[in-house]
C-alpha cells in the first residue's frame, strides 16, 4: 500500500518525466512511439517505488536493481522479456543522466547495473531467386498492380523501413537523378540511390496508376491505397504478405525482410560497410555489422553446397 507521503513525490516525479521527455523530443528528435514507451516505463517505475515508500528522484542503485529484478522475476505478474528489460534499463540510464546534467542528482544510480545481453540473432533474408519470384508477383497494368510492383521494387532497391516507405512524398523522388530522400528514425533524412529496375517500375505507377487512384485530389504521399488515400503501415504489410504467399514465401518474410535482403545482397556484391551504413541510415556502424556475419554465413552455405571437395 502506498503511503500518504508518496503522492507529492509522485507529482514531482511526473514533472521530471515530462521535462525529460521534452528534452528527448526537442534536443534528440526521438520518435513519438519511443517517447510514449519511455513515459510508460518511467511512470511504471515511479509507481513501483512509491508503493514501497521510496522517492524515484533520489532512488539508490539497490532500489533500481530491485526494480529490474522484480520485472525479471515476474513477481505479481508475467516476467518481462529480455528485450523489455533492456529497454527499461536504457530508459532509466538516460533519465538519471538527464537528472545529473540538470544538477538534480550528484550521482548516477544506474552505474554498474547490468542488463540482459541482446541475443545474436541474424535477420531472415531472401535468396536472389526468392527476391526475383517475389518481385514478379504483381502482374498486369491495373493501377494497384503498378503500385505494388513499384512498392516492392523501391523497398528492395533502397533498403527502406516500412514507415519510411509509407512516409515517402512525391517531392522526395528524383527519377532523372536516380535518388530519393528517406526520413528515418528521429526524423533524420538520408539520400539513397534508386536502381534501374525500381525506376522502371516507378514511372508507369506515377504516370498512370497513381493518377487513376488519386484522381483530381492533391495528395503528397507517393504510395496510396485503392481510395487514393495515403498507404498505411498495415496496408503495406498486407501487400507484402499477399505477394509473399503467391511467391511461395508465406511465413518467411515481412516488409523488413526486404531491408535485410537489400543489405545482405549489397555486402555480398562488394559494397563497403561504411557506405551501407549511410544507405541504411544507421547511427552506429556496429548496427550495420550484423550483415557482415549474415553475408559470411550465406557465402559458407553457397561454398559447401557447390564446391566438389568441400565436404570430402
Amino acid at each position: 500500500m502506498a503511503s500518504s507521503a508518496s503522492a507529492p513525490t509522485t507529482r514531482r516525479f511526473e514533472e521530471l518525466v515530462l521535462d525529460f521527455l521534452a528534452h528527448l523530443e526537442l534536443e534528440r528528435g526521438l520518435a513519438r512511439n519511443t517517447l510514449t514507451a519511455y513515459r510508460s516505463d518511467l511512470l511504471h517505475f515511479g509507481r513501483h517505488l512509491a508503493e514501497r515508500g521510496a522517492d524515484p528522484e533520489s532512488a539508490s542503485p539497490l532500489e533500481l536493481a530491485d526494480y529490474l529484478a522484480h520485472l525479471a522475476s515476474g513477481d505479481g505478474g508475467r516476467a518481462a522479456s529480455a528485450a523489455t528489460l533492456r529497454r527499461r534499463s536504457a530508459c532509466l540510464r538516460s533519465f538519471y543522466r538527464h537528472l545529473r546534467r540538470e544538477g538534480l542528482r550528484e550521482s548516477d544510480p544506474t552505474t554498474g547495473i547490468s542488463t540482459p545481453r541482446r541475443p545474436a540473432r541474424l535477420p531472415d533474408v531472401l535468396s536472389r531467386d526468392e527476391i526475383r519470384a517475389l518481385l514478379a508477383q504483381p502482374k498486369g497494368t491495373e493501377p494497384l498492380a503498378l503500385r505494388d510492383r513499384a512498392l516492392l521494387e523501391t523497398m528492395y532497391a533502397c533498403g527502406l523501413r516500412a514507415s519510411e516507405t509509407t512516409g515517402l512524398e512525391l517531392r522526395d523522388l528524383d527519377l532523372e537523378a536516380g535518388i530519393l530522400r528517406a526520413r528515418g528514425k528521429g526524423s533524420k533524412e538520408r539520400i539513397v540511390p534508386v536502381g534501374r529496375s525500381a525506376r522502371a517500375a516507378l514511372r508507369p505507377y506515377l504516370e498512370r496508376g497513381r493518377l487513376k487512384l488519386v484522381g483530381a485530389r492533391l495528395e503528397a504521399r507517393m504510395f496510396v491505397n485503392a481510395r487514393g488515400d495515403p498507404l498505411t503501415r498495415q496496408g503495406l504489410h498486407g501487400i507484402v504478405e499477399r505477394h509473399a504467399r503467391a511467391a511461395g514465401l508465406a511465413g518467411r518474410m515481412s516488409p523488413h525482410t526486404l531491408r535485410h535482403t537489400f543489405a545482405t545482397h549489397l555486402l555480398a556484391g562488394g559494397c563497403d560497410l561504411r557506405s551501407l551504413q549511410e544507405m541504411l541510415g544507421h547511427a552506429d556502424v556496429s548496427t550495420t555489422q550484423i550483415y557482415t556475419h549474415l553475408s559470411t554465413d550465406r557465402l559458407k552455405e553457397v561454398y559447401f553446397s557447390a564446391h566438389p571437395r568441400a565436404v570430402e
